[in-house]
């Protein structure tokens, strides 16, 4: 069959990639994707400038977002797609999510300054600190400019990461009952993909998944431009077993990130899985 270009996982400058929500755009129908979604971190804001400028267009869109989540097993990103923006719920727990970026913004900046003497001019601080979602690669990336690191990877991972923030967190819980409140349908992002470089398989997997359907969880990432065949098979495998939605996404960041829009491994797949097209025919209702 012919499969369509999808790609439901991608961020603008509304939180950490480069492109304005009018450029992204641009780029989707560059790219030639029929059916995408924009999933800013902890934000909403670029979804609606996004559906302000498709009202007569051809390309299919629903609303996004990416909520970074965390408790006592772990770290946790979860999409939540076709919910209504309007909601409180969304709304509420986006502002919460957006309060704690602000802060750990702040206690990141303090620790650079402190422990190794990172210090930029104010303008550039309350540049910083206007954005809708600053985070770590945009530390990294003044940390750059200003000569302090060869590039962003290297100031966040041997600077920036230094500090471990403890509390401060969305739990997955909220996270999945907000998204539900508000209409929508959350979904675990590059689910194999935990905390900083770790990698689960297996029964650690399994139970994740099984934990995250005991709070409402309703899709798995199962395409993913950062997977090989063997994890996209894994998370195949479980979202087919335990019923759930399939979603594809490349986790594009314009220049902030070497992935390609439209990457999302969906293009190797000689049919569009059930999950899938469950998700695509639901979330076009």
């Amino acid at each position: 069959m012919n499969i369509p270009k999808i790609d439901l996982h991608m961020h603008t400058n509304v939180s950490d990639g480069t492109d304005t929500p009018l450029e992204i755009i641009e780029c989707v129908k560059n790219a030639g994707i029929s059916f995408f979604s924009v999933t800013d971190h902890d934000a909403i804001k670029g979804c609606a400038v996004i559906q302000n400028a498709l009202k007569d267009s051809d390309l299919s869109f629903i609303c996004g977002t990416e909520l970074s989540c965390r408790d006592e097993e772990g770290k946790y990103h979860i999409l939540g797609y076709h919910y209504d923006p309007s909601s409180d719920s969304i709304n509420g727990l986006i502002q919460k999510g957006h309060s704690l970026r602000m802060k750990k913004v702040n206690a990141r900046l303090d620790f650079i300054k402190t422990e190794f003497g990172f210090t930029f001019p104010k303008e550039e601080i309350d540049n910083l600190l206007s954005q809708d979602n600053p985070g770590k690669p945009h530390i990294g990336n003044l940390m750059v400019k200003y000569g302090y690191a060869e590039t962003k990877e290297i100031a966040i991972q041997q600077y920036i990461d230094q500090l471990h923030l403890k509390g401060g967190y969305i739990r997955p819980e909220e996270a999945i009952e907000a998204i539900l409140g508000g209409g929508g349908i959350p979904v675990l992002a590059h689910p194999c993909y935990g905390d900083g470089g770790q990698l689960i398989l297996g029964e650690e997997m399994e139970h994740r998944v099984r934990r995250l359907m005991s709070f409402g969880l309703k899709g798995m990432e199962a395409f993913y431009s950062g997977f090989t065949r063997k994890l996209r098979n894994e998370m195949l495998y479980l979202a087919k077993k335990y019923d759930l939605y399939i979603t594809a996404g490349s986790d594009y960041h314009g220049a902030n990130k070497l992935v390609k829009l439209g990457d999302t491994g969906l293009s190797g797949a000689y049919e569009l899985p059930d999950g899938l097209l469950r998700f695509i025919e639901d979330t076009r209702e």
